[in-house]
């Protein structure tokens, strides 16, 4: 009976764990609104990571480092231009209001905001790499809290 009781708090804590790790995604995807932002290839096909492609978003993209500290929570404030989101502002404390924002993690050298990797089967991936090439746009939701999770990419119109 000891055992069974140790076996369901292990098998209740790992599915804490996963619920835990996977919120922002499904939170983005279930109940985020969906925005077009301009992508371009950062990273080739890692043989050792499989097929997979690197996005690099050249709207996000900062000319200097925020107040602060350099590494950390970032904010990144999106506006529309011409039917794509852009940065707006780099904040380091969670933007208040109805703007739409992206919650992200600084690491000095890169920003991560979660939508940075494409995973694809390896003939789609070498594919991705040329409609990445000839210019793309990622499909993206964000929800209130500026979780965000990749859709799809798709070649620019």
């Amino acid at each position: 009976m000891n055992r069974l009781i140790t076996l369901a708090a292990v098998v209740a804590v790992q599915a804490g764990l996963v619920a835990v790790a996977v919120a922002p995604q499904l939170s983005a995807r279930l109940t985020g609104d969906t925005y077009q932002l301009r992508v371009a290839p950062l990273d080739p096909i890692d043989p050792f990571r499989g097929a997979y492609v690197m996005l690099d978003y050249p709207d996000l993209q900062r000319d200097q480092q925020p107040d602060g500290d350099d590494s950390g929570p970032l904010y990144i404030t999106l506006v529309e231009d011409d039917g794509f989101m852009v940065a707006d502002d780099f904040l380091r404390e969670r933007p208040s209001g109805d703007q739409p924002y992206l919650a992200c993690h600084d690491r000095s050298f890169q920003v991560d905001c979660g939508i940075e990797s494409l995973f694809l089967p390896q003939d789609d991936a070498a594919a991705m790499q040329d409609v990445l090439r000839d210019g793309a746009v990622a499909e993206v939701r964000i929800d209130g809290r500026g979780h965000a999770a990749l859709i799809d990419v798709r070649a620019a119109s």
